[in-house]
């Protein structure tokens, strides 16, 4: 199976294998030369492999003349707030963020901080396959300059966005887990400044991924397990890039990962009213609690890129994935779990309602998710094939804007090749957990059946 995946907003893969320094180096130069040189943030996660593949993005950035800002071991969306503040024409992330051990990738941010736009990452990716990159001279190489207390400027403006004294005021007991990534170094500060007890779990930094690194339920075990024997008010699993969050309650329930962005758009929404930008397949919770607060909720494709390009068209006031990623626009354009961890506590200080109480008051739906490995070019065919076999389905609603999503009264069902992933993805949802869970092994047979 080929496990390179070269997009418009990134390059990942399996490393060593379809991820290699020259590829890696190729890319970096691609994008140096798209910016003509100027100044780009780097930073990465704690992967065995992040600290090589991030000197041979510096090598391409350095020898097109970029001035390189080296932020080291950094979360993605801190690097992605620091750009612009930098004045920085760009940056650069090497991490895999919820994907496992073996893999990892390199992102692109342009100079506004957000993940580049289709476009822009087009015209980068014809300079990649072109193998035209911009060598600078011996007189203009660029130069490199170590970065340290960035996170104090972030912190700084999270506390002027989310009710920093009213979070203090609740004393709360707060357990975090890393997965050993990029957020470790940064948790002392959170609480520090949020004023909560930190109760950190799988917090060493370390290119050993302790448990799967995306954030979803049966990720959220080891929280689960004592979060009651230390009094925790709210546990938050994250990915190794600080972009995805989903949470324990104080109960120990392990809440799929679609109630974080569910919690803060209901949160955001009774205070400041306006437009909210989701994906194609996250929980209808959002699209409940949109419509309770009447509020427009407008869809796009997956993908971060997709979700903050039209947060910026509609002047949306959150934008965010049911994989337990949010963004908001007035704060940073980048899926945030810092924020998001914030936002939940600033949620359960106003309403003076535990974590437990903010789940039980969203509309009640179940969600299964499948998925089914197989490389690009399979995927792609599969899904396609099976929308030529439900087009004509006549007891639902089918929109294929983004893979296939058929929708009835009670529930949907949605099937697409993932961006990042080498994998089909199926998530099927309903008010009846029988019947989410029919419909979701319905398409997973058609899926099997192609894939055979």
């Amino acid at each position: 199976m080929k496990t390179l995946r070269v997009s418009s907003f990134g390059l990942r893969g399996h490393v060593g294998t379809s991820l290699t320094v020259p590829v890696v180096q190729d890319y970096a130069a691609a994008f140096a030369t798209s910016l003509e040189g100027g100044r780009v943030l780097l930073g990465r996660d704690t992967r065995d492999s992040s600290p090589m593949l991030a000197s041979a993005v510096r090598s391409s950035l350095l020898g097109a003349g970029c001035e390189v800002l080296d932020f080291g071991v950094c979360p993605t969306p801190v690097l992605q707030f620091s750009t612009s503040r930098r004045e920085a024409a760009g940056a650069i992330s090497v991490t895999a963020g919820h994907m496992g051990g073996g893999w990892n990738a390199v992102t692109l941010i342009g100079r506004d901080g957000a993940c580049l736009d289709t476009n822009t990452g087009e015209a980068v990716l014809d300079l990649f396959h072109a193998g035209d990159f911009r060598k600078a001279g011996h007189a203009e190489q660029g130069e490199m300059v170590e970065c340290e207390r960035y996170f104090n400027d972030y912190l700084d403006r999270l506390c002027e966005v989310v009710q920093a004294d009213r979070i203090r005021s609740r004393d709360y007991t707060v357990l975090i887990d890393p997965v050993g990534g990029a957020g470790c170094a940064f948790l002392d500060l959170f609480a520090d400044r949020l004023g909560i007890r930190l109760v950190s779990v799988n917090a060493e930094p370390s290119g050993y991924l302790a448990r799967e690194p995306e954030p979803r339920p049966r990720s959220a075990q080891h929280l689960s397990s004592f979060i009651r024997h230390v009094a925790g008010d709210v546990g938050f699993v994250l990915n190794s890039d600080v972009a995805r969050v989903s949470i324990v309650t104080e109960e120990g329930e392990q809440a799929s990962e679609e109630y974080s962005f569910a919690i803060i758009t209901d949160h955001v929404l009774r205070h400041h009213p306006g437009v909210v930008v989701t994906n194609t397949c996250t929980s209808r919770m959002v699209d409940d609690v949109a419509a309770r607060h009447g509020a427009e909720l407008k869809k796009t494709r997956v993908g971060q890129a997709y979700i903050v390009s039209m947060l910026t068209d509609e002047e949306g006031v959150l934008g965010g994935e049911g994989s337990g990623s949010a963004v908001l626009p007035s704060f940073s354009p980048a899926f945030d779990g810092f924020l998001t961890m914030a936002m939940v506590l600033e949620a359960m200080a106003q309403s003076k309602r535990s974590s437990s109480e903010l789940l039980r008051a969203l509309p009640k739906y179940h969600i299964i998710k499948h998925r089914r490995p197989c490389d690009a070019h399979a995927a792609y065919h599969a899904v396609d094939s099976i929308a030529r076999r439900l087009v004509d389905r006549a007891d639902g609603t089918l929109d294929s804007s983004d893979g296939i999503r058929i929708d009835w009264e009670d529930g949907w069902v949605h099937i697409r090749p993932s961006q990042t992933e080498q994998l089909i993805r199926i998530i099927s949802e309903s008010t009846e957990r029988e019947r989410a869970e029919s419909r979701g092994d319905e398409i997973a047979k058609l899926v099997d059946q192609e894939l055979s």
